[in-house]
């Protein structure tokens, strides 16, 4: 029997999640970005949209501070931004994967549909945040299979054994 902390931990390793990454600019006007299996459509009439995450992540200074950000689902092929956006926050942004939107959010290429949005509402629980954003503009980019993160892994549906 595994204590409640453990088990509690290892139910979610085992709930597979769709994969977002959200980006955002700091201060500094750097840009800033993370993994996300938290993202969830909050409603259509106004389009809004949550994430949560910790008060601790690297980039929550900037999610704090600014009131606009940019949600990017990710499908199969980017597997691989997947693993920069969730690896070594220094090296999220070397590289050819992004460009600069009309807005100056980051946006990254490639995904299968982007977004932008305002940050409405911050919702502090224990050291974590519900962060609802009301979506303004976006992109849909081609089709493709789903990534879904799951024990620990970005794979497809079809990869997990």
């Amino acid at each position: 029997m595994q204590s409640d902390l453990d088990a509690f931990k290892a139910a979610f390793r085992r709930h597979a999640a769709g994969v977002a990454a959200v980006t955002a600019r700091n201060v500094d006007g750097r840009p800033v970005g993370f993994t996300a299996t938290s993202l969830a459509s909050l409603s259509a009439v106004p389009p809004l949209a949550t994430f949560n995450m910790a008060m601790s992540a690297s980039s929550w200074p900037a999610v704090a501070s600014t009131d606009r950000v940019a949600i990017h689902m990710l499908g199969a092929r980017n597997r691989r931004l997947a693993e920069i956006m969730s690896g070594d926050n220094a090296s999220r942004f070397v590289g050819d994967h992004w460009h600069e939107g009309e807005d100056g959010l980051p946006i990254l290429d490639g995904v299968t549909t982007w977004m932008t949005g305002r940050i409405i509402e911050r919702i502090r629980v224990h050291n974590s945040a519900v962060v609802v954003v009301q979506i303004e503009s976006g992109e849909i980019g081609p089709d493709d299979e789903p990534l879904i993160y799951h024990e620990r892994r970005y794979v497809r549906p079809g990869d997990i054994a």
